[in-house]
This record gives C-alpha cells, structure tokens and sequence, in this order.
C-alpha cells in the first residue's frame, strides 16, 4: 500500500545574505508524496533534518523555487544522501554557484514543465521577481501551489535586494498565481499558509 499523497512542512533554521547583510530565518521546507516517494521543495538549512523527514522513502527530486541561499544550502548534501537530483531555473544559476560554486544544478525547472511523484502531477509556473529565475509549483490535484517567497500571507515577496524587481514580481503574481482557483492553498516559503483568494486583494496593481 502506497498510502495517500500528502503534503508535510519540515520547518528548519538558519541564515540568509545578501548584499551584504546576514539575518536568521526559519523556513518552510515542502515534501510531496505518498508512503513510497516523495519530492522535496527547497532543501534549506538541515540536510539531516530534512532527510530524516523523508523517512526511507525514495528522493525523486530537489526542486528549488529560486537560489538564494537560505533557500538551496542544504540541497547539496541532501542530493547526495539520496541520490535525488537537484532542478532550478537557468535563470538562477549565477546565484546558486554564489552558495555552490563547485557544483551545478543536475537538471533545469523551465516554464510548463510537468514534476511528477506519486502518480501525481506538479506544474512548474516560471514567477520572476522575487529573483529571475523565481519558480512556483502547482498542483491541481491537491488543490495546492507552492510559491517559494513569490507570495506570502499578505502579499508579494521581498524585492529590495540583488537579482529582484517589484513590478516584475507584482506582474508575475497577477499573471500567473492569481488566475488560479481561489480556494488554492499557498504553501510558502516561510511563515503560514494562506489561499490564492485570501491573496488577491493584497497585490497591487500596475
């Protein structure tokens, strides 16, 4: 028996820099699958943590919603406990290698394309803004999309540093994220979930 697909939050505990500037973060580490395998969203902070939390289970990916550091630093140890490889946008990879310089993403998340784990389907939506190669993840048939810091419980994500634009971002969120159906829960990069319906009236328009 497989079990039934499911979402679980791995919630770990670290820093990010930029520009300069270090502050500490919890983030919202995603796993999507069923009792036999399971996609991991954003391998921060704790490769053990994380790997722990797959509980035996077969690693078919390490998606990364973008590369800033907080986002990507364990993706690397946990692609080698699990043999899994890690996918990010092209656009992306000059921030990665600032975190991984000697090792590149094994494969790249381009718009449209189609992630599959448990006989279910992820659509990778490409939401540039937030860093150019910002992706989203969503699932129809969880009724679930995972926005990585594109979009948060209040609103858009951060764009105050390197590599962003807000109205790239704001663009983005309005073309790609709010035409989904509002019911959609927004599973995040940090902080609580919110819907796509909750969200609407928190992003600007141009």
């Amino acid at each position: 028996m497989k079990g039934a697909v499911r979402i679980e939050r791995v919630v770990t505990h670290g820093t990010f820099s930029l520009d300069g500037d270090t502050f500490d973060v919890d983030n919202n580490v995603w796993l999507v699958g069923d009792d036999e395998e399971v996609l991991v969203v954003d391998a921060a902070h704790d490769a053990e943590v994380i790997h722990r939390a797959t509980a035996g289970r077969r690693v078919t990916a390490v998606v990364c919603t973008h590369a800033h550091d907080d986002h990507i630093d364990a993706a690397d140890a946990l692609a080698t406990r699990t043999g899994a490889p890690v996918l990010l946008h092209p656009d992306d990879h000059e921030l990665w290698s600032r975190t991984h310089p000697a090792r590149k993403p094994d494969g790249e998340l381009t718009d449209g394309r189609t992630l599959t784990v448990a006989g279910i389907e992820l659509q990778v939506i490409h939401t540039p803004g937030h860093t150019w190669g910002s992706c989203c993840l969503y699932v129809p048939f969880l009724g679930a999309v995972f926005t990585g810091d594109t979009l948060f419980h209040g609103g858009p994500g951060a764009t105050g540093r390197s590599y962003s634009d807000r109205p790239a971002i704001e663009a983005s969120i309005h073309a790609r994220l709010l035409t989904l159906p509002g019911d959609t829960v927004v599973h995040t990069g940090h902080g609580p979930d919110t819907t796509i319906a909750a969200e609407r009236p928190n992003v600007p328009t141009a």
